[in-house]
């Protein structure tokens, strides 16, 4: 073997090397990008789909679909209307939470349509707002589930507390009103 043909396989071996490389960095920049924007909806989806790869796949289609929505923000009227009408699902709450509850999950699917996101089925409306609250998005499915131990009369009154505030903190930041934390434990 003469020294050039030595000389060119090194070459074509480090390029391989690096292309591998790049390739393992990428995909490690990638999960990092989304686990970063997505937070704990990240685990999530992982654990959702058992696999890493798909998770991240799904993850970049959510927002690819979200990007797609044209989402607006709501008008200056339409925020108040639905400020009057939060308020009054709140004094609700009082003496009909069931009813309450009931009533925020829908206000909740009314401001989402207004502004554009799909409200077919409850798990693409938490899958797209997952692109844009993802701190949230968890509380969203936790009041989903009271939500549904309440149509079935098998909710107490302090799960429906806690449903009531993930809702609120769900609705402000729907409304732009301010930005929201991701509540554990807060009373009403």
């Amino acid at each position: 073997m003469n020294a050039t043909y030595v000389i060119f396989i090194v070459i074509v071996v480090l390029v391989i090397i690096g292309g591998i490389l790049g390739l393992v960095f990428s995909g490690r920049k990638r999960s990092e990008r989304l686990s970063t924007h997505f937070g704990t909806e990240y685990e999530h989806t992982v654990e959702a789909v058992g696999d890493e790869k798909k998770a991240l796949t799904e993850l970049e289609q959510r927002q690819k679909h979200v990007d797609a929505l044209n989402i607006r923000p709501l008008t200056k009227v339409e925020r108040d209307q639905y400020m009057a009408d939060w308020t009054s699902v709140q004094t609700k709450f009082v003496d009909e939470p069931g009813q309450a509850i009931i009533d925020a999950d829908h206000l909740i699917m009314e401001v989402m349509q207004v502004r554009a996101y799909p409200v077919a089925n409850f798990e693409q409306r938490a899958a797209d707002l997952s692109v844009n609250y993802p701190e949230l998005v968890s509380n969203y499915r936790a009041a989903r589930v009271i939500a549904i131990k309440n149509e079935q009369q098998q909710a107490d009154t302090e799960e429906l507390r806690q449903a009531m505030i993930y809702y609120r903190s769900l609705f402000k930041e729907l409304l732009g009103l301010e930005e929201s934390v991701v509540v554990e434990e807060k009373m009403l």
